[in-house]
């Protein structure tokens, strides 16, 4: 009997049909000569889950699996192949199958959480020295490469928005591209700072967990009494509301209710404060601060996705080929978060990240005993058919 691959079990979160009909509607495999785009996604997925750093390693690692090629719809590849593909074929492909990835991630977050909790970031991704002049133009004091913005489910560690964009673009104007979300809490930090939008948030019964810029210009309304058991952390909770409707020609903020400023005190520098923002009228302040540290498992998140997959160390320098390999890094994280959810598996990505790497050619267990516990209902489903 015919047991799939991990490789192949990988791939089965895939619509190929769908992915078909998006390199047709952009037109991605014109002028291919036989590597069309699903050979160039198993082939930089491949990359990515053996961690292979050059495009020569890629091709002797691919090919020597011969046998497993027809199962994948894949054949044996040329590096100088791959590389004219990452340097010339259309991103769209890649990026409309990262969201679709991410539109069947937010249906899973769905059913698991009635109102989460959705961080909002951006990290760099730096490039620089010989190939990557590209970058010059865009490139700011911070950094020189690309930044990528993303929104992520903090309760399964999961992406629900992504976008790539020059490191010259604020995050604030990606923040105000994303859907907003009915009914849930969204932590972001100051690189977020926009009133008329956080009312749009509040406008969408939604509420958010900021830091408070030190030149906002605010009018304190109330000062709430800040309980015994928080006076060690919590040093003002008050509500206020903001003071200049009209800071600059022809500008209007729209935010007319209360907000609330929340003084916190840094549990490693007992001497040093942050001054966090909510809407959230109801959470005591110390459950506001907790939400706001929550912020920190999108800065692990992308470290992970940087120590764990190939967004360091790049197989082509254009600006084409790196996009496509930042996707499909992404691509590889979401198949692996969905292999783990569809076969109910307790240990971490990272574990299974490697046992990836070292098995992404073997039978796996999983499939084995799925495949005996069906054998073994259908012998006994034909016993009872037989009996009766």
């Amino acid at each position: 009997m015919f047991r799939p691959s991990r490789f192949s079990e990988l791939l089965k979160s895939i619509r190929r049909d769908s992915f078909e009909r998006c390199v047709d509607q952009h037109q991605a495999n014109k002028f291919s000569k036989g590597f069309g785009c699903w050979q160039h996604l198993i082939a930089m997925l491949y990359a990515q889950f053996s961690g292979f750093g050059s495009l020569r390693d890629v091709e002797a690692g691919f090919n020597e699996h011969a046998n497993h090629h027809y199962h994948l719809g894949a054949r044996p590849i040329k590096r100088a192949t791959l590389a004219d593909a990452n340097k010339n074929r259309s991103i769209r492909p890649f990026l409309d199958l990262t969201q679709s990835l991410i539109t069947q991630v937010g249906r899973t977050v769905a059913r698991d959480i009635r109102a989460g909790v959705y961080l909002l970031d951006a990290t760099p991704i730096t490039l620089r020295g010989k190939g990557f002049e590209w970058t010059v133009a865009t490139k700011t004091k911070k950094g020189q490469g690309l930044k990528v913005h993303m929104e992520l489910a903090a309760e399964v560690a999961l992406p629900t928005y992504l976008k790539i964009t020059p490191p010259n673009v604020n995050d604030i104007t990606i923040g105000q591209e994303m859907p907003i979300r009915e009914g849930v809490m969204y932590v972001f930090d100051k690189g977020y700072c926009d009133y008329n939008w956080w009312w749009k948030i509040n406008c969408a019964h939604s509420k958010f967990v900021t830091r408070l810029k030190s030149n906002a210009a605010v009018e304190a309304k109330r000062y709430r009494v800040i309980p015994t058991a928080e006076t060690d952390t919590i040093i003002e909770d008050v509500e206020f509301v903001l003071k200049n409707r009209t800071p600059r020609g022809g500008k209007k903020i729209y935010y007319c209710e209360p907000l609330r400023r929340i003084t916190v005190r840094r549990k490693d520098q007992r001497d040093k404060t942050f001054i966090l923002v909510t809407n959230d009228l109801e959470a005591s302040a110390s459950k506001i601060a907790e939400l706001y540290r929550q912020r920190w498992q999108i800065e692990l998140f992308f470290k992970w996705i940087k120590q764990n997959l190939k967004i360091k160390k790049f197989l082509g320098k254009s600006e084409n080929a790196v996009r496509i390999q930042i996707l499909t890094a992404l691509i590889a994280y979401l198949l692996t978060a969905a292999f783990q959810r569809r076969n109910v598996l307790d240990h971490s990505l990272k574990k299974i990240i490697v046992a990836i790497k070292s098995t992404l050619f073997t039978r796996i267990a999983v499939d084995s005993d799925r495949i005996r516990r069906k054998r073994d209902f259908d012998s006994l489903q034909l016993g009872f058919k037989l009996c009766s």
